[in-house]
């Protein structure tokens, strides 16, 4: 059964802030002053849970693209709060943006976006030069990303020899290079036939069930079958709220000791006042356990995350040839061809530099022996004149 809800009532649901990975409050979007001012964004309130896939549509001018943009960090609100992962950012500096819209958020764009003298793999790498991360350790994650979508032998490609659906997809993996946590897509279908389609939100409904939490924007109602939640938006507020899944039924799981913690604090608000040894006990062993699970878990992240910079840090020459040094041998030929012309253009450029700089020298030379002959008959007859004088 569906539910349907208004924003603000959506955020009234039992929700810890724990499962909230984006709220926003009264987000207010103005262009221009006086009588040209107008409005994308009106006291706009959501709350976005981990997990969710969400659509939103609407007419065209509603501030669909707008709200991407803002939650996305390439727009800032007039007015209101924007809190991600509990934490506002309006204050954020340009630099710290940047470095937040590379490790947490991935963007798919309509028209792909793909730098047209890049190829493939240098395409999808970019997010991962924002992150900081060096030049093995980004082409080596690149490779295990394409290789996800089939992309592998297509590595040194540009996107002029790929069809729209690839590069849809080759889009699709950039925004995936850095591990987000949250993927925005704006009309992601919008230039593609029906089956490029299909596989393209097949994709995005994999990247779903793995954990991720996609934002959508589209206009094409047949696409919903895909999102636990539809949003209509108008007049830049939001018109109708949908949920098709139940917040329980999401694939993020949540965390077992945070889950305990709540548990503890209703025990301990129901029995306030009691004063009975067992239940006492119970709640003891109750907070024994859950200290003891988040300092394992605390101590597991720390571990993890020290083998990560080991594993960057160990990543050598060798072990980058094994990972992408295969596919580039398998460039086409049409690839290989064009690697070649322009080997041959550079020599020829560099041959017909050397000629001219012989011919240039051969001139100079031939002119300083006209020169040295004239100064001679000059001199010549000069000594003549002189002689003759004398006489």
């Amino acid at each position: 059964m569906l539910a349907e809800l208004t924003g603000k009532s959506y955020n009234s649901i039992n929700m810890s802030p724990q499962d909230v990975i984006i709220d926003l409050k009264g987000l207010t979007k103005r262009y221009g002053y006086g009588d040209a001012e107008s409005y994308a964004l009106r006291d706009f309130d959501l709350t976005v849970k981990r997990g969710e896939f969400i659509m939103i549509m609407g007419p065209s001018g509603c501030g669909k693209t707008t709200l991407l943009n803002i939650i996305g960090l390439l727009d800032e609100p007039t007015d209101g709060e924007y809190l991600l992962n509990g934490e506002s950012v309006d204050k954020v500096s340009g630099r710290k943006r940047a470095r937040l819209r590379a490790k947490k958020i991935g963007v798919i764009f309509q028209d792909f976006n793909l730098i047209p003298r890049l190829n493939v793999l240098e395409n999808v790498t970019l997010p991962l030069v924002y992150a900081g991360f060096s030049k093995i350790h980004r082409e080596i994650q690149a490779d295990r990303v394409l290789e996800r979508f089939h992309l592998q032998e297509r590595e040194y490609y540009m996107p002029y020899q790929l069809s729209g659906g690839q590069q849809q997809r080759v889009a699709i993996a950039r925004s995936l290079v850095g591990e987000p946590e949250i993927i925005l897509a704006d009309e992601p279908t919008g230039n593609l036939d029906s089956r490029s389609s299909h596989v393209v939100m097949e994709e995005l409904r994999e990247i779903h069930q793995a954990g991720n939490t996609i934002i959508m924007v589209t206009h094409n109602p047949a696409l919903t079958v895909y999102a636990t939640r539809v949003i209509n938006m108008l007049d830049g507020q939001i018109d109708t709220d949908i949920k098709t899944v139940e917040d329980r039924d999401l694939p993020q799981p949540v965390s077992v000791h945070f889950r305990k913690r709540q548990i503890l604090k209703e025990m301990k608000e129901a029995l306030s006042g009691k004063k009975e040894a067992d239940v006492e006990e119970k709640i003891s062993e109750l907070e024994k356990e859950i200290e003891a699970e988040a300092e394992a878990e605390e101590i597991e992240e720390v571990a993890e995350s020290e083998a990560r910079e080991e594993e960057r840090a160990e990543i050598s020459e060798e072990e980058f040839l094994k990972a992408v040094g295969t596919a580039a041998m398998r460039t086409d030929d049409n690839a290989r061809n064009l690697k070649l012309k322009a080997i041959k253009k550079d020599a020829e450029e560099a041959e017909k530099t050397e000629e001219s700089k012989e011919s240039k020298e051969s001139e100079e030379k031939a002119e300083k022996k006209t020169t040295k002959k004239t100064s001679r008959k000059k001199s010549g007859k000069k000594s003549g004149k002189k002689n003759g004088g004398k006489k």
